[in-house]
C-alpha cells in the first residue's frame, strides 16, 4: 500500500541479498551479466592456451624443419592465430560459462527462490540473453573484419612453415570473363609474384565476332598504379572487311576488372577476406563464369551465420541447467560438451552438401542454427517456470 517495490529474500546468493520485482531486479541483471562476462573471458583464455599447446605439439617438427625460429612462431604466428581461435571457441566458451553459472545458481537454490517469489524463468533468462546478444554482435564484427586480417598473416606463415597448406582449386588453365565480350585465358598463375604466364585476351563484338586478340608471354600486377603489365604482347585487331592489323609493343599496361585474388583460388581465400572483400571477390568470380564456387560461397554465408551460435547456445544453456540435479555440475557440463559436439558435427556434416550444390550456401550455413534455435525454444518452453 505504501507504493514500495516488493522484495524477495534470495537464500545463499552472495552479492544478491535482497531483490525487488521492480527496480532492484536490475541489480540482479547487472550481477549476472558481470559474472557471466568474466567467466566467459576466463574460459576463452583457457581454451586459447589449450589450443595453442596442442597445436604446437602437433606442428613443432614442421616449424623446426622449415627453419622457423621460436621467436617467429610465438611473436608472429600464434598471436595472429588467436583471433581465429576466439572465433571458433566463443560459442563453446559462452555455452559452458552459462551452464556453469546457471547450474551453480540451481544447486544453491537461488533460482528456486527467485521462481518462488514470482520471477519466471523467462525473466531470469534476460540477463544471460543480453550478454549473448552483445557477444553475437561483437563476434559478427570481429569475424567479419578483424579475423580476416590476422588470417592473412597466419595462412602465409603456414604456407611457408607447415604442411597445413590450403588446397589449390585453380592455378593452371584459368579462364575468366573480364567483362561482357572480353575473355582472358591464363596457362599458369604464380600467386607469390602475382604473375600470369602465357596470357590470351580476346574481345568479341556482340558476343560473336572476334575483334581483338592479345597474346602475351606474361602479365604481372603492379601495386603502384593498380594495372596489369603485359610483357612482349602481340596485338591483333580484326576488321569487318576481313583485314587484320598486328603490332608488338615491348610492354602494354591495361586496367582489368580482375584483381590478383580473382586469378587463382584456394579453399581458404574467403577466410582471409573481410565481408566486403569476400562479397566483391565472389561477384567477380561469378561474373567471370567460374565454376565450383561452393566452398567460398558457404564460407561467406558462414561469416553471417556462425556468430549467432553464441546467442542460441545461451538460450539453450539456461533452461538445461536451471533444474537442480543430484549429480550437480559434472552432469551438466558433460551434457553441455555433448551438445556442443553435436552442434559442430552438424555444421561440418552439412558443408559438403553446400560445396556440391545439393544444398544452397544459405541453407548450408543457417540450417544447423535454425534447428538448435528451435530446440532452445522448445527446451525453454518445457522447462519448469
Amino acid at each position: 500500500m505504501s507504493g514500495e517495490p516488493s522484495r524477495v529474500q534470495v537464500v545463499g546468493a552472495p552479492g544478491i541479498n535482497t531483490i525487488a520485482l521492480g527496480k532492484p531486479l536490475k541489480t540482479f541483471d547487472l550481477l549476472i551479466m558481470r559474472r557471466l562476462s568474466v567467466t566467459y573471458v576466463v574460459l576463452i583464455g583457457a581454451l586459447i592456451v589449450f589450443f595453442i599447446v596442442l597445436h604446437y605439439v602437433e606442428f613443432v617438427d614442421d616449424f623446426i624443419d622449415s627453419g622457423a625460429t621460436m621467436g617467429e612462431v610465438f611473436s608472429v604466428y600464434y598471436p595472429n592465430y588467436i583471433p581465429e581461435i576466439v572465433r571458433l571457441m566463443s560459442p563453446l566458451a559462452l555455452f559452458l560459462a552459462t551452464l556453469f553459472m546457471t547450474g551453480r545458481m540451481a544447486q544453491k537454490l537461488e533460482l528456486s527462490a527467485l521462481q518462488t517469489s514470482g520471477v519466471s524463468l523467462y525473466r531470469i533468462v534476460v540477463p544471460f540473453a543480453l550478454v549473448g546478444l552483445a557477444i553475437t554482435g561483437t563476434m559478427f564484427w570481429f569475424n567479419g573484419w578483424v579475423v580476416p586480417e590476422s588470417n592473412r598473416v597466419r595462412i602465409r606463415f603456414e604456407k611457408q612453415h607447415t604442411q597445413a597448406k590450403s588446397s589449390v582449386d585453380e592455378y593452371n588453365n584459368i579462364h575468366r570473363q573480364n567483362s561482357p565480350g572480353s575473355v582472358i585465358t591464363v596457362n599458369f598463375y604464380d600467386r607469390a609474384t602475382q604473375t600470369a604466364h602465357t596470357v590470351t585476351m580476346e574481345r568479341f563484338e556482340e558476343g560473336r565476332r572476334l575483334t581483338e586478340r592479345i597474346d602475351a608471354r606474361s602479365m604481372q600486377w603492379s601495386d603502384e598504379d593498380s594495372t596489369w603489365q603485359l610483357r612482349s604482347p602481340v596485338i591483333r585487331t580484326f576488321h569487318e572487311d576481313g583485314t587484320e592489323r598486328m603490332r608488338s609493343p615491348a610492354r602494354l599496361d591495361t586496367v582489368l576488372a580482375l584483381l590478383p585474388r580473382n586469378m587463382a583460388r584456394t579453399d581458404g581465400d574467403v577466410e582471409s577476406m573481410t565481408i566486403t572483400e569476400a562479397r566483391e571477390y565472389l561477384a567477380v568470380l561469378e561474373r567471370s563464369g567460374v565454376d565450383n564456387l561452393g566452398v567460398p560461397r558457404v564460407a561467406f554465408q558462414g561469416k553471417f551465420a556462425y556468430p549467432f551460435a553464441n546467442l542460441i547456445l545461451v538460450l539453450l544453456a539456461v533452461p538445461l541447467a536451471a533444474v537442480r540435479r543430484r549429480k550437480g555440475q559434472a552432469l551438466i557440463m558433460g551434457v553441455g560438451l555433448l551438445i556442443a559436439f553435436v552442434y559442430l558435427a552438424l555444421m561440418k556434416f552439412l558443408e559438403p552438401f553446400g560445396y556440391e550444390g545439393i544444398l544452397s550456401p544459405l541453407a548450408t550455413a543457417w540450417i544447423p542454427h535454425a534447428l538448435f534455435l528451435a530446440a532452445s525454444i522448445l527446451v525453454l518452453l518445457r522447462a519448469p517456470k
